[in-house]
């Protein structure tokens, strides 16, 4: 009997473990799905990485814009355009999830039309800079203009996703049931293939890292900031602190050819 209930106890304890590990399988691969809300903001961490690069040309189109690589600008603003105007703006914010905010209704509805109002001059200042580079080189009359253009665009977009990733998605991820959040993310996956053939992330990961390296703004070490300086202790005596280059100021909506 002992020897039945040691066999059958260890038949029992094998089914666990055999069920377990399948879970932890089936929980491995949910784990590694990428939710509607998740891939929105990761597309916004594309967008992000081109505005760094506009933001890094800035001091050279200032002091030597003869040497601006400006096809590879002209390539970011076209990654921009695609991946970001295209297909991020059109075909998943404004389809689907700016309608169901403002039929929500509260506080993120009202965020809405300056988001709209947003996207248009987004749209706007990428066809300059998309003209202002065309040629592969940037003229002394376009230098000032597009260093100006960057520096908007920048301050605009930045505060635009800043709300977006933490006022809109989480709002637009609350007026929805989970099965339908789950289709979203479906739906979402589908436009991205129709759109780009393919997965459309991936790739734009590899044409921002390419215009990345090539601008040589791919080292991430370069960004770390200094120390701060110590306490009490001006730059001049302490000698560890840099100055700081306030950025001009963006120019308003009629700047735009």
């Amino acid at each position: 009997m002992r020897a039945f209930d040691h066999s059958r106890r260890g038949l029992v304890t094998a089914g666990v473990l055999g069920f377990a590990g399948l879970m932890a399988g089936c929980s491995g691969e949910d784990a590694k799905e990428v939710g509607a809300v998740e891939d929105l903001m990761r597309e916004h961490g594309i967008l992000r990485r081109v505005l760094l690069i506009y933001a890094e040309s800035v001091p050279k189109l200032r002091t030597d814009a003869a040497s601006v690589l400006a096809t590879h600008l002209n390539k970011a603003a076209q990654l921009f355009r695609d991946f970001g105007e295209d297909y991020h703006e059109r075909k998943l914010e404004e389809a689907y999830i700016f309608p169901r905010i403002e039929k929500a209704g509260g506080p993120a509805a009202g965020l809405v039309d300056p988001l709209l109002k947003q996207h248009q001059r987004g749209r706007e200042i990428t066809q300059f800079i998309l003209g202002a580079t065309a040629s592969g080189t940037v003229s002394a009359a376009d230098a000032e203009p597009l260093a100006r253009a960057f520096e908007a665009f920048v301050r605009m977009y930045q505060n635009h996703t800043a709300r977006e990733d933490t006022v809109i998605f989480p709002a637009w991820k609350n007026a929805l049931p989970a099965s339908e959040i789950e289709e979203m993310g479906d739906k979402f996956e589908e436009i991205e293939k129709a759109q780009f053939g393919g997965d459309g992330f991936d790739a734009a990961v590899k044409q921002v890292d390419g215009i990345e390296h090539a601008l040589g703004f791919a080292d991430l070490a370069q960004f770390t900031a200094p120390p701060p300086p110590r306490a009490g202790t001006s730059p001049a005596k302490g000698g560890n602190a840099t100055a700081k280059v306030p950025l001009s100021s963006p120019l308003p909506p009629s700047w735009i050819p």
